[in-house]
């Protein structure tokens, strides 16, 4: 129904990519294989989609990348509609069904979020960090799951919500660079970084 009201899957499709992963920037070819769309139709809508304002690109090491313009004046309402927004209050970050079942395999966890290579912002040194009691097991095999989708080796970090409490009191220079560095929050249960999306 929607395709019908915007006229294209494909843009559909790309504005569910970008609204649900802010903070998150992809490259065409990369887009092409997320959402399986041919990449003349990609890049046609994305040429669409960054003449009205509602992403931006910017190339770095010879690549054009594009991601959600956050500072769009309907970004909020689109995210409602196309992003994972309704789901908000669930998990702070809207994960889906799937997703949630994903992180409960991994134990009681308290804060995951992408940064780093994911987010195209190396300030923060690692690319995954997850707070909780974990199975290091499942934590393992999860990051080689994203390396494989993601295509490139990830750095993570896993801490307990103690350990997370503590640093951040004492401002360590590791956590403050992680907080400080553009991330997309997977999950929050307890609002551990209030404001990051």
């Amino acid at each position: 129904m929607i395709e019908q009201l915007l006229g294209s899957k494909t843009r559909v499709k790309l504005l569910q990519l970008f609204l649900s992963n802010p903070n998150r920037s992809f490259y065409v070819r990369e887009i092409t294989r997320k959402i399986d769309e041919q990449i003349n139709s990609v890049r046609r809508e994305l040429s669409n989609l960054l003449n009205i304002g509602i992403i931006v690109s910017d190339t770095t090491n010879n690549r054009l990348y594009y991601e959600a313009n956050q500072q769009y004046e309907f970004y909020e309402p689109l995210r409602q509609i196309f992003g994972k927004g309704q789901q908000a209050d669930v998990a702070k970050a809207g994960t889906n069904a799937a997703e949630q079942e994903s992180l409960k395999s991994l134990g009681n966890i308290e804060l995951m979020l992408y940064t780093g290579q994911l987010t195209r912002d190396e300030r923060a040194g690692v690319d995954v960090l997850i707070v909780g009691n974990t199975n290091a097991n499942a934590v393992q095999k999860y990051v080689a799951e994203l390396e494989k989708q993601e295509g490139k080796d990830l750095r993570y970090t896993v801490m307990t919500l103690s350990d997370f409490l503590y640093r951040q009191q004492v401002r360590d220079r590791f956590l403050g660079n992680v907080l400080e560095a553009k991330s997309q929050v997977i999950f929050d249960r307890q609002g551990l970084v209030e404001g990051k999306e």
